[in-house]
């Protein structure tokens, strides 16, 4: 039997020494008290009528007693359900509905929302509200009492501890079903990713709702600090950094980019560092180079997902190995116990060659269990013979890098010829006028789909600009027939680039134009 949390336990008794801190609320923990708090709230939990399998939905933002909750959720054999706070009222609704949650732990700032479509679920029993008091809530101080979870609850490799909902960038979110084992392996390959130690201390900027907090939780599994940074913004992160001796920054490509664009002396501040973390996106080969010549930091570029959390069945560019990973493309290999490979996007029967460009495939012990409620979306992705079908393409190198060409659903069929979007936004910034680029595919009556670019620069930039910067560096088929000019590109989260969202506004804005019979830079044939 196991428990994800039992690492709290024999931590406490080893290790007498600062575990989490939160520099915005002037508050730090050691293990001791960490796991002192984890059984009151279990304690409290299981007062109040959560039992193991019981779905308990955390909806606020980062901060010490997200963290805590969800060990309390995992040491009752309960299920952690996220939800981000940034979800509008039908979007928290579908997830508290969808999970069937019995109770949700929040804060003062998501309250009002969460009360708005409370009474529409009738599984939802009680309310905990972490910061201040208010009518029909519980008081987050006020629990925990009797002490009734000291132990862990004993569980199996299989025990779903966690529906994770995938950002729902198309269709209704699904639930990816994670298990108490699958976190164990997750916690064990992001430790042999960063080389993990007691000494380090972790910056750790990723939302807690999102699977990125694995990050934070394999530190505290390896004995060091995770010290909470709930907003980015550069200045802070660099103090930061630098006021806590930080060894191991958590990141992601539009934060590599702001350190590359930082003052000079920036990197003073990460003396300490000797490491940083990229996923979540695309790490755009130029703006990678520019920041290991500028910092000499490694960069742990991985790859993974909600179904894999993270790099818990995924690959890395693992910092101690520096000569395989000096081309600044690849997200690495295999970590783990990971099994990858590449099949054909239309027969995943088919395993593709080296260099050749397919759906990425993987299985390993993290990849979740399926999608809650949702038998027919797992039966497409979750195959039968453990491998999970990612929706990503991209290919394997000689030595068996992996590099990310693009999204399978993002792929842009033009007349026949595939057109991968990150090869051309690739080309693209290279041109000196553009700061930020995304390439996407719109219908059109003859050719099926053709390429436009939404482009971010601060000088005027037309369409015949791109067209004749890309002739020399991408086949023609490739080139852009249309252009849009955005001030900056719309993302999920901060980093996960909404194709649809520009899909959906360059349609618009052509629509009108041709309504008003208006001359424009109209896409080429």
């Amino acid at each position: 039997m196991l428990n994800i949390t039992t690492f709290l336990d024999t931590n406490a008794i080893q290790l007498d020494k600062t575990a989490l801190v939160s520099p915005s609320l002037c508050r730090e923990y050691t293990y001791k008290e960490i796991l002192s708090e984890v059984i009151r709230i279990a304690s409290g939990l299981a007062s109040l009528g959560i039992s193991p399998r019981d779905r308990v939905c955390i909806y606020m933002g980062s901060s010490p007693e997200y963290l805590i909750s969800i060990f309390a959720i995992w040491r009752l054999g309960a299920v952690f359900v996220p939800a981000n706070n940034s979800l509008k009222a039908d979007e928290i609704y579908y997830t508290l509905y969808d999970a069937g949650v019995n109770l949700v732990i929040t804060d003062s700032e998501s309250l009002p929302l969460l009360k708005s479509v409370a009474n529409s679920l009738p599984e939802l029993k009680r309310i905990i509200l972490v910061s201040g008091e208010d009518k029909g809530t519980i008081c987050w101080n006020n629990i925990g009492n009797n002490l009734l979870a000291t132990r862990p609850s004993p569980c199996s490799h299989d025990t779903l501890c966690h529906i994770q909902y995938t950002a729902g960038t198309t269709g209704r979110p699904k639930g990816a079903m994670l298990t108490h084992g699958n976190w164990m392996a997750a916690l064990e390959a992001e430790r042999e990713v960063l080389s993990l130690n007691h000494n380090d201390v972790y910056l750790g900027i990723y939302p807690m709702a999102h699977v990125g907090i694995s990050w934070g939780i394999s530190v505290l599994r390896a004995g060091g600090t995770f010290v909470i940074m709930e907003r980015f913004s550069p200045d802070k992160y660099l103090s930061m950094a630098r006021d806590y001796n930080v060894t191991v920054l958590a990141g992601m490509p539009p934060v590599l980019h702001s350190l590359n664009n930082a003052p000079p002396g920036a990197e003073n501040n990460l003396h300490k560092v000797r490491v940083i973390i990229s996923g979540g996106g695309q790490l755009l080969p130029s703006i990678w180079e520019e920041f290991s010549k500028r910092y000499l930091i490694p960069v742990a570029n991985s790859y993974g997902l909600s179904e894999t959390i993270v790099v818990g069945s995924g690959t890395a560019a693992l910092p101690w190995n520096q000569e395989f990973n000096n081309n600044f493309t690849s997200v690495g290999v295999p970590v783990g116990y990971t099994e990858l490979k590449i099949v054909d996007s239309s027969d995943p029967s088919i395993t593709l060659k080296a260099s050749e460009s397919g759906e990425i495939a993987i299985r390993g012990p993290a990849v979740a269990s399926g999608y809650w409620n949702q038998e027919k979306e797992t039966e497409k992705v979750f195959l039968s013979d453990g491998w999970f079908l990612t929706g990503d393409i991209g290919f394997l190198d000689g030595n068996g890098r992996l590099s990310i060409t693009d999204r399978k659903k993002d792929m842009i069929i033009m007349s026949g010829w595939k057109i991968y979007p990150t090869e051309v936004e690739n080309a693209i910034i290279r041109h000196p006028k553009i700061m930020d680029v995304a390439v996407f595919g719109i219908p059109h009556p003859h050719k099926g789909e053709i390429p436009i670019a939404a482009v971010v620069s601060d000088e005027p930039v037309t369409l015949e600009d791109l067209q004749d910067f890309c002739s020399g560096i991408i086949a023609g088929y490739k080139i852009p027939r249309g252009i849009l000019i955005v001030e900056s590109l719309p993302r999920a989260h901060g980093w996960k680039l909404l194709r649809r969202t520009l899909r959906e506004k360059y349609l618009e804005i052509l629509e009108k134009l041709e309504n008003r019979n208006e001359p424009a830079e109209r896409p080429c044939n």
